[in-house]
């Protein structure tokens, strides 16, 4: 793809690393390692950029992004090649990610005026005199670190929004899939070359670290939960303010009444889908005692359907981060250990490169497979005498990113009393693809919003206008008051606010 590039002034880089194909170890592209001074000067256009940028103005803006959503949209199969190049993920899912990337620039920028834009707010009794407003204005520039398991649709789930606000932005994606972050800057540069409003850095933790104490209005974090207090303790040097999202020890809860062929769909394809590299993948099923038995053949029948490997055929790809394989046999070893099952799957599933499905069940509370994110495409499922027990056991984590309940008639009880950012009811994952929701967890899990109004205001900062329409009656801001003023004053508060 060629790309009309925006002036910039970064400094030649020397150093530069390969992007892997998880599958085969080919080299797919070779990227520039941005040291701190670049990092510097990639912050330093971005602020001239975030000038004109705002200038645009809404409508502006939500030209340029719908002419970008277009580009992506028509080269939809290039884009989809080159996240299954460095992920290895299947052709299918990296489209699915895709697409719903796609509908949020498309709602971003469509809604941006109108979260964005000035409003009206009652000026109250006292303050009668008074035109009161607030808007929101762009922070400048915005710092997002992306992560490899989604690398077009997390990542853009704040780019789109930051920039929908007026916002330049700088991106750095994983090391794992840089080439997926070009591709997306590129098409953006092509619908804007005029400045640098999104540039892109690549290389490791060093150049995400650069990143943070650049001096950014905001850092947009997607990552471990241990990376990110790390990120929180060095912008807190300069109070750049950050958004979280870390991750996940997602459950589901199947109530008695629930329809167990969903759900145990459901089970299966958010516990394995992109080898269980989804923070708000499935890793907890608790089920009522009633239908459990039920459930649990039916996810064991779905389950040995599913395979792993690079063929076409394949539901599911490689496990992109080698160091995440120890981590998964580790898990499934001490679930064993302390007297858990594999009903499919089990140690012998993870190899060098792809884990297939395992289902454990028995495994203990305690257990590091169901206190810790997995991140692999492993499922434990429990089951529970009631769904009272349920929620408890749900709650039972220092996690609260996603969760899903199955009930035909306590859906949105069940879902209230959850302690997670989200929750869907009857089909899984569903709050991710919905633009107009919030996404984003509490806990470990992290904190901030992305998508929706809650993640457009996250990328601009309020500002209060009052504007006095004409002389109050009562001057109350003034050294001339008078004592008769003060006691009617008080008078009127009473009258207004003293009943009993």
């Amino acid at each position: 793809m060629t790309a009309v590039q925006p002036k910039t002034t970064l400094p030649s880089v020397e150093e530069t690393f390969d992007s892997l194909s998880p599958a085969t170890d080919e080299v797919v592209g070779t990227y520039p390692v941005h040291t701190a001074a670049d990092v510097r000067a990639t912050v330093d256009a971005a602020r001239e950029a975030a000038v004109w940028w705002a200038g645009l103005g809404f409508d502006g803006r939500a030209e340029r992004l719908r002419r970008w959503k277009g580009v992506i949209a028509r080269r939809l199969p290039q884009l989809c090649q080159v996240v299954r190049d460095e992920t290895g993920k299947p052709i299918a899912d990296a489209q699915l990610e895709s697409v719903l990337a796609i509908e949020h620039i498309a709602w971003a920028g469509k809604h941006a005026r109108k979260i964005l834009g000035r409003q009206r707010r009652s000026a109250g009794l006292l303050m009668s005199n008074q035109a009161a407003t607030v808007e929101y204005q762009p922070l400048g520039v915005v710092g997002v670190i992306g992560p490899w398991n989604y690398p077009v649709f997390t990542p853009l789930g704040s780019i789109a929004y930051a920039l929908a606000a007026g916002n330049a932005v700088v991106f750095k994606p994983s090391e794992y899939t840089p080439g997926v972050g070009k591709w997306l800057v590129d098409a953006f540069n092509e619908v804007v070359p005029e400045q640098p409003v999104l540039q892109l850095i690549t290389g490791f933790g060093e150049t995400g670290a650069a990143l943070v104490t650049s001096g950014v209005g905001k850092i947009a974090f997607t990552g471990s939960t241990a990376t990110g207090k790390r990120i929180m303790a060095a912008a807190a040097d300069t109070l750049t303010p950050v958004i979280i999202e870390a991750g996940g020890k997602d459950a589901v809860l199947v109530d008695a009444d629930a329809d167990l062929d969903a759900a145990a769909d459901a089970t299966v394809w958010g516990a394995f889908s992109n080898s269980g590299q989804t923070c708000i993948g499935v890793e907890r099923v608790y089920v009522h005692e009633r239908v459990h038995d039920a459930f649990v053949a039916k996810v064991v029948e779905k389950s040995r359907d599913v395979r792993a490997g690079s063929d076409e055929a394949a539901q599911y790809g490689p496990v992109t981060m080698p160091s995440q394989l120890a981590v998964i046999k580790r898990h499934i070893t001490g679930a064993l250990a302390s007297g858990g099952r594999a009903l499919v799957g089990g140690v012998d599933a993870v190899g060098d490169r792809y884990v297939q499905p395992t289902v454990l069940v028995d495994v203990p509370e305690d257990a590091e497979a169901v206190q810790e994110e997995t991140f692999g495409p492993t499922v434990t499922i429990a089951k529970v005498r009631d769904m009272d027990e349920a929620v408890e056991k749900a709650n039972d984590t220092r996690y609260g990113l996603g969760s899903t309940v199955f009930s035909k008639a306590r859906g949105m009880e069940l879902a209230g009393r959850l302690r997670s950012g989200m929750t869907s009811i009857n089909a899984p994952l569903s709050f991710a693809g919905i633009a107009s929701l919030p996404f984003g967890g509490v806990g470990d899990s992290g904190f901030g919003r992305i998508h929706g109004p809650e993640g457009l205001r996250e990328f601009a900062r309020p500002k209060s206008i009052a504007r006095q329409r004409f002389t109050a009656p009562i001057a109350l801001t003034t050294f001339q008051r008078k004592e008769k003023t003060d006691a009617l004053v008080a008078k009127l508060i009473t009258v207004l606010h003293g009943k009993r």
